[in-house]
């Protein structure tokens, strides 16, 4: 039986003028003080992801042939200093942009592609920070609104002694609830070889309806459309919820990454290891779905083949932007080349660059912080410590 819900209906789309406030895209990328974190020691990688990763000239172009548009919310969390203890525990924490859509479009500008984002921050102190790192990382934010009557959304999380996290927030209602279809750039949304977002932003109206008007669009325009629900259960009324809300667009989706405890969400329990039970997820459309495993690596699924490209395993400090980055280092690989989706071989060596670029991440505080740059993933794949 089908673990998705039913067939899915979109509402009509209104292609309304933009909201006025707008960015450019930057043209230098900077850093605004976060520095990526040091090379750990891992296994030598296949010398092929080199070779992929560096097409041509070894530079990535930059155009809108190439574009990720990111949609959804953009955050401050606030990480604690220290790891293992609770957040009444906590001596102090340190401030880290984040969210899910937002960590993967700075992590595809870091790895050298085109990102954009597009969601709403609280016209505050926080609000015009996290704008300012993402055009310093060089995301387009033309479909960046800001809101005068809301606030920016804030997370607490709490670091367990394996880097694990909780975590717990603050939006009620925040900025990123409050974006609505009128505010929505859709050209910008056209222009995008693939649009990703994750489920957060179907919890309330009027984003839901927003976000489903921008998959239409994306849609419509022949778009691939990239989905990772990133599970947040405290945000969601009920378990129920959460399960009934991510599957409802679920076939609407080309490629989707989920981690081994969102299959065994989803799947009410059953095995996230039994493949029989990951292709109940697999939906007619799918192109991609990609399990992740943490430091135990991943899992790839498509009509034709599948298979597992093992891990990196690191010490690990934060993993709060790990599958993100995960996913920033696949997607920026498919804008560039999409028959990576046709070929076993590709999408391996593909797969096993996104490990290093969630390897890496982990051994940081913070999301957008720690996640890396294209040379500091390449230097860890060409590292003479890489044995």
């Amino acid at each position: 039986m089908s673990l998705y819900s039913g067939p899915f209906c979109f509402g009509s789309v209104a292609f309304l003028p933009r909201n006025s406030v707008s960015f450019g895209q930057s043209k230098t990328v900077r850093t605004s003080g976060f520095s990526s974190p040091p090379l750990p020691s891992f296994a030598r990688l296949n010398e092929k992801v080199i070779a992929k990763a560096l097409p041509g000239d070894g530079s990535f172009k930059t155009e809108d042939s190439s574009l990720v548009v990111c949609f959804g919310e953009l955050l401050i969390d606030f990480v604690p200093t220290v790891n293992g203890v609770s957040l009444a525990e906590a001596p102090a924490f340190k401030k880290a942009p984040g969210g899910a859509p937002a960590n993967v479009a700075v992590g595809i500008a870091r790895l050298g592609g085109s990102s954009a984002f597009i969601g709403k921050v609280g016209e505050d102190e926080f609000g015009y920070m996290l704008s300012d790192i993402l055009k310093e990382n060089n995301v387009n934010c033309e479909g960046m609104r800001f809101d005068p009557g809301a606030r920016t959304a804030l997370a607490f999380v709490t670091l367990k002694s394996n880097g694990e996290r909780e975590f717990m927030f603050y939006r009620n209602p925040s900025a990123d609830m409050l974006l609505e279809e009128s505010e929505i750039d859709f050209d910008l949304i056209r222009k995008a070889k693939i649009f990703h977002y994750g489920s957060i932003s179907l919890i309330t109206e009027p984003c839901k309806s927003a976000h489903i008007a921008a998959i239409k669009a994306a849609t419509d325009a022949g778009v691939v459309i990239s989905y990772d629900p990133n599970l947040r259960l405290p945000l969601w009324p009920s378990a129920d919820s959460a399960r009934e809300g991510i599957l409802s667009i679920w076939e609407t989706a080309d490629i989707i990454k989920v981690s081994d405890e969102e299959v065994s969400f989803l799947t009410q329990g059953e095995d996230p290891y039994n493949d029989s039970v990951v292709r109940k997820l697999f939906h007619p459309n799918h192109k991609l779905l990609l399990v992740t495993e943490g430091p135990g690596g991943c899992r790839y699924y498509t009509k034709d083949f599948s298979g597992r490209v093992d891990g990196l395993k690191v010490e690990a400090v934060d993993t709060t932007g790990a599958g993100d980055a995960f996913v920033a280092g696949t997607l920026s690989q498919l804008a560039d080349d999409l028959s990576l989706l046709q070929n076993e071989e590709k999408l391996r060596d593909a797969l096993k660059f996104s490990n290093v670029c969630g390897a890496l991440t982990v051994t940081g505080r913070g999301a957008i912080p720690a996640l890396p740059t294209r040379e500091v993933v390449l230097n860890a794949i060409l590292s003479k410590s890489v044995a």
